[in-house]
């Protein structure tokens, strides 16, 4: 598949018109695996990432704005070259804004990447891979730009919103949804568990690792909404049916909040690691 799918189309569209809007979702949530919390889940990433052990190429694959191209570079290790790629020009264009310039950024698809081969020690990703078409196709142009014994590491999301506001949120959401015949699926079912995950890498990865990430998050009703405006479900819907939404949202929420006003809840994610076989 060389041209952009219907799905793709749509991502570029909407990471034209809200550049950063992962970063604004996760950049500020404490992301916690095995015990040990980290400022963000971009920062488990980033701590992943040796420093200075000498000249290291990474890549961050759907690099969006660059918050973990940020964090690398603020390192200040001449020995580490990092590259962001994404296909969203949009998306770019901020990273470009707010990155050293030694910094490479690329415009391309997963699918088709222009790094030479074995060039690369490190492959990262946030919250990208699951929603990628042809990931079969993806995982072997990730293993052919590794170096033999590279590292691919990337968090995917696990489960959508964690406590009792899940239910609370779908049970509004999806009316609005049926209503207006706006759902959109990406990615493959395989992405949607660890075995699949295991699967997937099988052939040309080894040593795979896989870890929960509990994000935290206690937003209020307006912060919940703000957020969850800019998914891709709620992004569909026509003005009419997102007004709708929030219409019948923002009282339902009354039921899940504590008595400081906030929800508890948060994103689970998942981290996995592999080697290049």
């Amino acid at each position: 598949m060389n041209e952009p799918s219907a799905a793709e189309r749509y991502l570029q569209d909407f990471h034209q018109r809200t550049a950063g809007s992962t970063t604004a979702a996760f950049g500020g949530l404490p992301a916690t695996t095995d015990g040990t919390t980290y400022a963000s889940s971009y920062h488990l990433l980033a701590s992943l990432i040796p420093a200075h052990r000498g000249a290291l190429t990474v890549v961050d694959l759907a690099c969006g704005d660059g918050p973990l191209l940020a964090l690398l570079s603020a390192r200040a290790d001449a020995d580490l070259k990092l590259v962001g790629v994404d296909m969203s020009q949009g998306e770019l264009d901020a990273a470009r804004a707010k990155l050293p310039g030694h910094v490479s950024l690329l415009k391309e698809r997963a699918q088709a990447l222009s790094l030479e081969t074995g060039s690369v020690d490190y492959v990262l990703s946030h919250m990208a891979l699951m929603l990628m078409d042809d990931i079969d196709r993806v995982f072997s142009e990730i293993h052919r730009v590794l170096r033999p014994g590279g590292t691919l590491a990337f968090i995917v999301g696990r489960a959508f919103l964690s406590g009792p506001v899940k239910q609370v949120y779908l049970d509004v959401l999806r009316p609005v949804v049926h209503e207006e015949g706006a759902h959109v699926r990406f990615g493959d079912l395989r992405m949607q568990s660890e075995a699949g995950w295991r699967s997937l890498l099988a052939q040309a990865f080894c040593d795979v690792g896989c870890q929960d990430v509990d994000v935290s998050w206690h937003p209020t009703p307006e912060e919940f909404w703000e957020s969850l405006s800019t998914t891709y479900d709620v992004d569909r819907l026509s003005p009419k049916g997102r007004g709708m939404l929030r219409e019948r949202l923002l009282p339902a929420l009354a039921a899940v909040q504590d008595d400081d006003g906030r929800i508890r809840t948060g994103w689970s994610q998942r981290l996995i690691t592999a080697r290049a076989a």
